[in-house]
């Protein structure tokens, strides 16, 4: 309450001083406590009705007595008698309330944030994804988003569909290739019912690398980043932009293997290491095997020793069974 009466005060003391440069001293002081006055009755309703009713509800006042000047003239045209000060005043209490009533209600419950939001409009879309051209060319994002995983607004500046036909476009029957089946990927995405892809002119003219591009691009429209790079990746999280790299996804949900179970593999190769083996699973994890070089183009059944884990994939060292099985052996006898 004491800030209350400071607040008006100072309003007060404000319109007196303004009001004496013009010899109206006591008119400056009751426009000074209107104002202040008023301002208190607005600071009451916010905290009684809330921020978004108050807001809506204005907006109800405003064009309820717009709606009632544009009412009053057609009605005036027809009953030359309405030609009075009561007619619009009826009209504009009438719509005005009901404008004000209807706004307080509809806008319970809304907040500054959201204001600001309606404002910028689809810049500050919830849940906007920006692809890259690795990630559609790679094409798993087609299949994540065919079961479920990942759904919302994919924003598909024109920076990288021109990068996409670029590469579809080349003389390299490889690359040429691999364009095409971005492409492809693209139009099945499109067709999906749970995505919706945004075509955007947004461009950066003084960047000149696509991946600068894209983080800044994702930090201005406060999205994310959906690539398989591994140094867009470390680029986009030291500027704070986040990922969702296909690869880290695809490393998650690799089966576990544990140390000390047994597989049965296929060593295609010799290890950097003497006499080790190299075998790859059917997700293309690497297992390395300690004295397997001898069994190349052979099937083993190995002892899982180690997992490591790494960024670019998962390492799984193990043994011959028979190694495994004849230590245990040795160490049963001692």
């Amino acid at each position: 309450m004491f800030y209350r009466i400071i607040f008006l005060l100072v309003f007060i003391s404000g319109g007196y001083l303004i009001g004496l440069r013009e010899g109206l001293q006591y008119q400056g002081v009751i426009i000074g406590a209107g104002i202040g006055a008023l301002g208190i009755i607005l600071e009451f309703l916010l905290s009684r009705v809330g921020f978004g009713s108050m807001f809506v509800g204005l907006i109800g006042l405003s064009l309820g007595l717009i709606f009632a000047r544009l009412l009053y003239y057609p009605i005036k045209t027809f009953f030359v008698s309405l030609d009075n000060i009561y007619a619009p005043l009826i009209l504009n209490t009438l719509l005005g309330y009901t404008g004000l009533l209807v706004g307080l209600k509809k806008g319970k419950g809304l907040t500054l944030s959201d204001v600001f939001k309606a404002a910028k409009g689809a810049s500050t879309e919830e849940n906007l994804k920006i692809i890259d051209t690795s990630v559609i060319i790679d094409g798993r994002i087609a299949d994540i988003c065919e079961v479920g995983f990942i759904e919302g607004t994919f924003i598909l500046p024109q920076f990288i569909l021109q990068e996409l036909q670029y590469i579809a476009d080349s003389s390299d029957s490889l690359k040429r290739g691999r364009g095409r089946r971005g492409l492809d990927v693209l139009h099945k995405i499109q067709k999906m019912s749970n995505i919706t892809v945004k075509i955007i002119d947004e461009d950066f003219p003084k960047i000149k690398e696509v991946d600068a591009k894209l983080v800044a691009l994702a930090k201005m429209l406060a999205g994310k980043i959906i690539t398989n790079d591994f140094n867009l990746n470390k680029v986009a999280e030291l500027q704070g932009v986040s990922v969702l790299n296909i690869n880290e996804l695809a490393n998650v949900l690799k089966p576990v293997v544990l140390p000390g179970e047994t597989m049965n593999i296929f060593i295609i190769k010799e290890g950097k290491e003497p006499n080790q083996g190299v075998a790859y699973l059917e997700d293309g994890t690497m297992v390395v095997v300690e004295n397997a070089r001898r069994f190349i183009n052979k099937n083993v059944d190995v002892v899982v020793t180690s997992v490591l884990q790494t960024t670019s994939g998962r390492m799984i060292f193990t043994k011959l069974k028979e190694d495994t099985d004849r230590e245990e052996l040795r160490m049963a006898r001692h």
